[in-house]
This record gives structure tokens, C-alpha cells and sequence, in this order.
């Protein structure tokens, strides 16, 4: 039987980019949603069963109609890699009713309307996997985090509401923890002087979704935490 469809939201040059690489490495065909398709178009030609779709993660109608096309095109979908985020920073005087709501808009409402979407694939699959790419703001809530830190918060506690409901069902959910600056163009331009060592590689972030994937459903992970050794915890 054919591996199932491996979703991830949110592609970008970053650990979205990765995701895709490895899952279709491990021979899963890789639905790539994102906003634009700019850069998941242009990885297509070189990630072999890869496919771009536009999609708005926080947008309902969106995101029915993107996994609906998925199925028509690439098959059913048995992992959803829920990578799609929205890192919006300011104090609460500087941020704007608009601004604080996106960022739970994509963060914690595009889990749940993705969750929803692919939920009918697992449960006809008998099982699956929900992985979640979270971060530290999700456990503590810094001065300039107002945003961030809540609607990742929210993020992670639907995340466990679903493991608890969806794990008897044999869908494995679980929640990545970056705790860090992952490396890519944006983030070296920010950080030029930066050693290498201060960065978390995506492709090694990818690694840990792929074995969360794989695991045995009798040591299940919801949570685990990734990090440089230079980071502070």
C-alpha cells in the first residue's frame, strides 16, 4: 500500500522547506500549504511528489477547499504537519486589536480548522499523525510576546486537548517545542554576527517530526523541546 499524504502548512525557505524534503524522502507524497505559493512552487521542481496549494490556514473555507483538492489530486492524508505561524512581536500598548487576533488566527485557529479538515482521512486510515511546530513562548510569555506567546499558548492547549481526545482513535498528536531561532535568510540577516552553533538547523528539526511520526503508539511523545546547546533554558 502506498504511503499516505503528508500535509505541511506554512511552507517556507525554512523548517517548512525541510519538512517537505523529508517526508517525501520516506517516500510520502507532500501537499504544500501556504498563503503564496511563491516558494512552494519553486520547491516543487526539485522535491519529487511534492505539490503546491494555496491555502490560508486561518480561513475555514480556505483550508476545506485546499485539503478537498489535496485528496482529488495527491490521495488521502495520513499526517498533518501543522507548521504555519505567526510571529507578531510588541508590548501591549503597541499592539493593535488586529494584530493580536491574526496571530491566534493562524497559530491556534489553523490547528483547529486543519485538524478538522484532515480528521475524516485518519479516522477512515484507523489512526494517524497531527504534528504541531510550537515554541517557548507557548510555556512563558516575555515583555514584547503579548501576541505571540498567547496565541502559542492557546496553541499547545488545543494541541493536548486533542491528543487526549484523538489518541484512543489512534491519532497521534504532538507538540514541537522550538526553543531558538531556526536558521534560514531572514533570520542570519537578524543575527549576522551569530555563530553557526547558535542556530537550529530545520532539516534537524524535521528529523524529530519524522521520528514523531514513526513512533510506536505504545511510547507515544506529546511534547518534546529542541534547542541549540548555546540557548538558555
Amino acid at each position: 500500500m502506498a504511503n499516505p499524504v503528508c500535509v505541511v502548512t506554512g511552507v517556507g525557505p525554512g523548517l517548512g522547506a525541510s519538512l517537505v524534503r523529508r517526508f517525501a524522502a520516506g517516500g510520502h507524497p507532500v501537499a504544500m500549504l501556504a498563503r503564496s505559493t511563491e516558494t512552494s512552487a519553486e520547491l516543487a521542481k526539485s522535491v519529487p511528489g511534492a505539490r503546491a496549494f494555496a491555502c490560508d490556514v486561518g480561513d475555514r473555507a480556505s483550508v476545506e477547499a485546499a485539503i478537498a483538492q489535496v485528496r482529488r489530486d495527491l490521495g488521502p492524508i495520513g499526517i498533518l504537519c501543522q507548521n504555519a505561524g505567526n510571529a507578531v512581536f510588541g508590548s501591549v500598548d503597541e499592539l493593535t486589536d488586529d494584530v493580536f487576533t491574526a496571530a491566534w488566527q493562524v497559530n491556534t485557529l489553523g490547528l483547529f480548522h486543519c485538524a478538522k479538515a484532515v480528521l475524516p482521512d485518519l479516522r477512515a486510515a484507523g489512526g494517524g499523525a497531527i504534528l504541531v511546530t510550537g515554541a517557548t513562548a507557548a510555556l512563558r510569555g516575555g515583555a514584547r510576546f503579548a501576541a505571540f506567546a498567547s496565541a502559542k499558548a492557546a496553541q499547545r492547549s488545543l494541541a493536548q486537548s486533542l491528543a487526549r481526545q484523538l489518541g484512543p482513535e489512534n491519532v497521534h498528536v504532538a507538540y514541537v517545542i522550538v526553543d531558538g531561532v531556526i536558521d534560514m535568510p531572514t533570520t542570519r540577516r537578524f543575527f549576522p554576527d551569530h555563530p553557526n552553533d547558535f542556530f537550529l538547523r530545520p532539516d534537524a528539526i524535521a528529523e524529530t517530526f519524522w521520528h514523531l511520526a514513526r513512533q510506536d503508539r505504545s511510547a507515544w511523545t506529546f511534547e518534546v523541546d529542541l534547542r541549540p546547546f548555546g540557548e538558555k533554558w
